[in-house]
């Protein structure tokens, strides 16, 4: 197996940075797996055990300026790693103006992921920092598991309004209840809602839009919410 990739683009480097923060936050453990065109991070944490299942996909090449990858064989071209979300996120957060950023599978005593940050200096000069971040190869056998899950059509598309605002209105809301209520329709109005046995208290947004479902796999990212009775899908743009 063999694996090499190489980030130059700060935007990129960026958005990537902040992928890697989100699942931190999310998961103690992720899994990466690594394809000749794709970057996926897995969760598959138990919901019925309040845990947290995510299927995030990267196209490689909206993000990498080098990428090489031998799977474990030909008939398997793919490699399977599960690893510590916050070790990841750590490192990372040494790149934040950096000239580069690449990541490669090394082993050094034990199988690592190594992310070497190449980092300006006052003297204009360059210096690397780099980060082994420990592993384990998940063998084939196991990979039945971490597929992409099947999601059912939707019922209602609907786009986010300004995610800083819903964060604002979210993080009010948690100090009154643990559960919060999300409606949409088809009208582009997306309802936030928390009921207690003191107080209701709903937010209304109005004129969002709601985006045809063939432009979804190219122009946009897309999260789902699933209910026995209903699926909803929230929209935001894709990076160009």
């Amino acid at each position: 197996m063999k694996f090499r990739a190489k980030i130059v683009d700060g935007a990129c480097l960026n958005h990537f940075t902040r992928i890697s923060n989100m699942i931190a936050k999310l998961a103690k453990t992720c899994t990466l797996r690594i394809s000749p065109d794709k970057l996926n991070f897995i969760l598959c944490d138990k919901l019925a055990n309040g845990g947290v299942s995510m299927w995030c996909e990267l196209e490689q090449e909206n993000f990498f300026n080098e990428f090489q990858m031998e799977g474990v064989s030909a008939e398997n071209n793919e490699i399977y790693l599960e690893l510590t979300s916050e070790n990841l996120s750590r490192a990372l957060k040494t790149a934040q103006n950096a000239r580069a950023l690449k990541i490669k599978l090394t082993n050094k005593h034990f199988p690592c992921l190594t992310v070497s940050v190449e980092l300006l200096s006052m003297s204009s000069s360059s210096r690397i920092v780099t980060h082994d971040i420990p592993i384990k190869v998940i063998p084939r056998k196991l990979w039945k598991d971490l597929q992409e899950p099947v999601v059912p059509d939707p019922d209602v598309s609907i786009y986010l309004p300004v995610l800083k605002t819903m964060k604002s209105v979210v993080e009010k809301m948690k100090n009154i209840s643990n559960h919060l209520v999300i409606e949409a329709n088809l009208d582009g109005e997306l309802n936030l809602k928390i009921e207690t046995e003191l107080v209701c208290v709903t937010t209304h947004f109005k004129d969002l839009g709601n985006p045809p479902l063939d432009i979804v796999n190219n122009k946009m990212v897309h999260f789902d919410l699933l209910h026995e009775d209903v699926s909803l899908q929230y929209f935001i743009p894709a990076l160009s």
